[in-house]
């Protein structure tokens, strides 16, 4: 299926690593112009030869902390024209109401929620000028099945969800779409590195982590991958009338609790 997407300007955060790099990497397949975010600058370099290698027509890279003020105003004015933009930098940890403080707390809602919001803002008013553009926001399906163990998680992902609800079912009318991905537990470095820790506590054996993810759906986690192909696919005109939903991937996982 040709998506069309060849030598569109996709601008992804938190692109060094993980689903971010994965879905970098899926646009680079399609032959997009690039422009990938994140903090460290020295894996953003190693992320661009990578992407270069598999396709893309151009890599740029803009290493900067989205919680800092301005900093989402000044990666949109460097990536200049944006076609696609994908949020996804940012994680929120784990813990209950009285383990994570409100100093902490705000500083990961800065990074991820304000983040994703302060970032649309700007890219959005060149979409909605052009008449152009599609937003994927990498959100996570914890508000879905919420625990007291991830409190400010579940919160945080169910503001983003109801952001991209309300900015997508009206976006169209200006040429843009807003959508959003929920994935499940997915095998990124930073998961393998908890089961890994798991293993070690539960097996006394770091190397036998998989033997914790057989619970899942096909006795796996998801694969990076599989979130990246949905993202690129939303990203194209084969998905031009969806817009304020959200796809979940887990396996149906989430189903069946």
């Amino acid at each position: 299926m040709d998506l069309r997407l060849a030598g569109k300007r996709v601008l992804v955060t938190g692109a060094s690593q993980g689903i971010g790099r994965g879905i970098a990497e899926g646009f680079a397949a399609e032959g997009c112009h690039l422009v990938i975010s994140a903090r460290n600058a020295a894996a953003l370099a190693e992320a661009a030869a990578a992407l270069q290698a598999v396709g893309a027509a151009s890599v740029r890279t803009h290493a900067c902390d989205l919680a800092a003020p301005g900093a989402a105003a000044a990666l949109a004015q460097a990536s200049g024209e944006v076609d696609i933009l994908v949020n996804n930098a940012g994680a929120v940890p784990q813990g209950t109401i009285t383990e994570i403080d409100e100093a902490r707390w705000r500083e990961v809602w800065d990074l991820k929620i304000f983040g994703y919001i302060n970032l649309s803002r700007e890219v959005y008013r060149g979409m909605a000028q052009r008449r152009s553009g599609v937003i994927v926001n990498i959100v996570g399906n914890s508000p879905f099945h919420p625990t007291s163990r991830n409190v400010a998680g579940n919160s945080g992902n169910a503001a983003l969800l109801g952001f991209t609800q309300s900015l997508g079912t009206g976006s169209l009318h200006e040429g843009v779409r807003v959508v959003a991905i929920n994935p499940g537990a997915t095998e990124t470095q930073r998961q393998v590195v908890r089961w890994k820790a798991r293993a070690k506590d539960a097996l006394g054996d770091e190397s036998r982590w998989r033997e914790l993810t057989t619970g899942f759906p096909l006795g796996r986690l998801a694969r990076v991958d599989e979130i990246a192909d949905m993202a690129v696919f939303l990203a194209s005109e084969r998905a031009s009338y969806v817009s304020g939903t959200m796809i979940t991937i887990d396996g149906g996982a989430g189903q069946s609790r």
